[in-house]
């Protein structure tokens, strides 16, 4: 099966932006940034009158766009009208708004950093590792949420591999490993910390023992992927309990050890960590 590109979402302002890499760069959905700029009601038809209108004036837009398979509101993908930093920066020109000096700052801080991490991957987790101090979690506690970060973009790198694309596939096959692995999805143990909003990371609010079980769930879950290579979804799903079961074997064997619940309901709001860190895996 062929390798698809994972598609992240950026954040502006509280307003989600669907981004996805492309020859090594970041493309960045057209509508969502009319939405973004303009706050229309409906970004698509603003889009297509900004076309026509440059289009009179000699300018094709759409030259400038590429059509990039991205998930919508309904799970599924569409090829939508997308555009690296260059090509945004020119369409930004021909929509009239207040935001657009900001996001232009914006969009070129994003599209730098891409350029340093690709030349030194290490800077990426340089960032996140300033971050996560400068909001005072303690050492020990870093060094596992880096090191799961790491296991997990290894194993969405293998899922890629095997053909899974989209977002919800990821979430699908994610909420697999974690019912194995804690007995519980992820928005179950997102309710039991109390984590009520839709931007808050349940993995900057796990306990030390949350995560490393974590990361035994999706590091299982890798190497047996990589063992036999998974082709089908489904596929896929059943690796994915197997992985989780391991480590959910581990956790219930643990919880007789210590005589208490793995399962926290410990969560580190006080830090203020969800905004900053919302697109971390």
């Amino acid at each position: 099966m062929t390798a698809q590109v994972l598609v992240k979402l950026a954040v502006f302002e509280g307003k989600q932006i669907r981004k996805t890499i492309h020859n090594d760069e970041w493309w960045f959905s057209v509508v969502d940034v009319v939405t973004v700029l303009t706050g229309s009601a409906d970004p698509k038809d603003y889009w297509y009158r900004i076309k026509k209108r440059e289009k009179l004036s000699g300018v094709e837009l759409s030259t400038i766009c590429r059509q990039l398979k991205l998930p919508a509101a309904d799970g599924k993908e569409y090829a939508t009208d997308c555009a690296n930093t260059e090509g945004m920066f020119r369409i930004i020109q021909s929509i009239p708004s207040p935001k657009a000096e900001p996001f232009k700052r914006w969009l070129a801080q994003v599209g730098y950093e891409r350029i340093q991490e690709i030349e030194n991957p290490e800077l990426a987790q340089q960032r996140m590792k300033e971050l996560y101090e400068q909001k005072g979690y303690p050492k020990d506690w870093i060094d596992k949420r880096l090191r799961g970060i790491a296991i997990r973009q290894n194993l969405t790198d293998e899922w890629q591999e095997r053909g899974v694309s989209s977002e919800r596939d990821f979430s699908i096959l994610t909420a697999e490993i974690a019912k194995a692995t804690f007995g519980v999805t992820p928005s179950e143990h997102k309710e039991l910390k109390g984590l009520t909003r839709k931007n808050d990371n349940l993995r900057d609010h796990m306990t030390d023992l949350e995560l490393i079980f974590t990361m035994l769930g999706e590091k299982v879950t890798t190497e047996i992927s990589q063992t036999e290579k998974p082709d089908t979804f489904e596929k896929n799903k059943k690796v994915a309990r197997r992985g989780g079961r391991v480590a959910g074997t581990a956790r219930v064997e643990t919880e007789k050890e210590l005589g208490r619940s793995v399962v926290s309901k410990q969560n580190f709001l006080h830090k203020g960590i969800a905004e900053d860190t919302e697109e971390t895996p």
